[in-house]
């Protein structure tokens, strides 16, 4: 697609997360004024570390990359992976463009201002000669950057970073595991992204079409109310519907004689239950955390989502499958991801949220009463009180 054919797609995005709609006596409440914290966060929040991509596709060649609409590059030396701010501040020329002239250094492609990977001070001017004097004047931003789960993590914040290990879940830090995963860039804005994961009403209709819910019967609705543990807002079920009568049109259900009735609606309900996952003691099977991860435990293995906010227009989508296996049965694991679960659960399934997260339009809004999940999200935002990234243009230098 041209970049002229695509600007009207991209205001069009960009509308939806600007715009503010007054309530009136007809619609009360219908904007997000309710929720200012949430409302401000088009671009997420700081002080918190985001998963990006997969380590290994960091190579010698320097990768750009957009976070919380910040421009970074990121550099391989060896084992380090090092982010500096991809603007060189010379004449703001992309810093990911330039050439690894000396080891532990990268240097802009147009003049040669060059800079250390470690702190992001200039150490030379190449075009000037050992003695310029800008040299050791200018410096850009760095980044802390730590290796797990096979991912790059970078914190985005103002003080020194809390360990990574704040942000990842304490049951992926304390046990062994096999996992797959996948990656991409979806159009749409991070918090609609998240507020799908999180959603109650959608799976039961969106996703009775999806190839991996073909022999698994969706309740027709559901009870829930939702509870926060250790920092997660879970979903729980006090009853499910498997059918429903709707007067004057009729039975609404998703039974069918080739389908099987799913899992209990909380992991640790089943009749053989993972051991790390019957210890986590979860209530229902679907959560969330700040800054944006949705976890989605079954018996045997949890399927995480990280909404990783690359700008006000679109959304990182990290996910990855785990189960708590060593051995032969974390290879079959392993073989199984490859060969299906990654193109029917992380391919087809998922593809299904994102054309949703692509196309919504909100506010304005008219909640029901499933949306429970969402504002129960957001109120929990307006708890928490996180700093809300502002317009990245103001730091670009040390």
């Amino acid at each position: 697609m041209t970049a002229t054919a695509d600007e009207p797609r991209v205001a069009k995005r960009r509308a939806r997360t600007v715009k503010k709609t007054e309530p009136t006596p007809e619609s009360p409440g219908n904007d997000w004024s309710s929720w200012p914290t949430y409302d401000a966060a088009s671009r997420g929040f700081r002080n918190y570390w985001y998963p990006i991509m997969w380590a290994e596709q960091i190579g010698q060649k320097p990768v750009p990359i957009t976070l919380l609409g910040e421009k970074i590059v990121l550099v391989r030396e060896g084992d380090q992976i090092h982010a500096l701010h991809d603007r060189c501040p010379h004449r703001g020329v992309p810093l990911s463009l330039g050439r690894r002239q000396y080891e532990g250094t990268i240097s802009c492609p147009y003049h040669g201002w060059t800079y250390r990977l470690d702190t992001g001070k200039m150490c030379a001017a190449l075009t000037d000669g050992p003695s310029s004097p800008i040299n050791g004047k200018v410096g850009v931003r760095t980044y802390a950057v730590e290796q797990r789960l096979g991912l790059v993590w970078i914190y985005v914040g103002d003080d020194d970073p809390a360990p990574v290990e704040r942000d990842i879940p304490a049951e992926l830090v304390e046990n062994d595991f096999v996992l797959g995963g996948r990656w991409d860039i979806r159009p749409g804005n991070w918090r609609f992204a998240a507020e799908n994961g999180f959603d109650e009403g959608h799976a039961k209709y969106l996703h009775n079409t999806a190839l991996w819910r073909l022999f698994k019967v969706m309740p027709a609705w559901n009870e829930t109310r939702i509870v926060e543990k250790d920092g997660w807002l879970i979903r729980v079920q006090d009853a499910v519907h498997w059918e429903a009568e709707f007067p004057g049109l009729g039975t609404w259900t998703n039974k069918r004689w080739w389908k099987r009735m799913p899992l209990p609606d909380a992991p640790g309900k089943a009749a053989d239950v993972n051991p790390v996952i019957q210890g986590l003691d979860i209530p229902g099977f679907v959560s969330i955390r700040m800054p944006g991860l949705l976890r989605v435990a079954y018996p045997h293995f949890i399927h995480y989502e990280w909404y990783v906010p690359v700008d006000e227009d679109t959304v990182r989508y990290v996910q990855i499958m785990v189960r708590f296996e060593k051995g032969t049965k974390a290879t079959a694991f392993k073989a199984k991801y490859l060969g299906a679960i990654r193109w029917l659960f992380h391919g087809q399934f998922t593809a299904q949220d994102a054309w949703m997260v692509d196309v919504m339009d909100a506010p304005p809004e008219k909640l029901y009463r499933p949306d429970l999940s969402l504002t129960a999200w957001r109120r929990h935002i307006e708890q928490v009180a996180p700093t809300v990234q502002q317009d990245p243009t103001v730091r670009v230098s040390k």
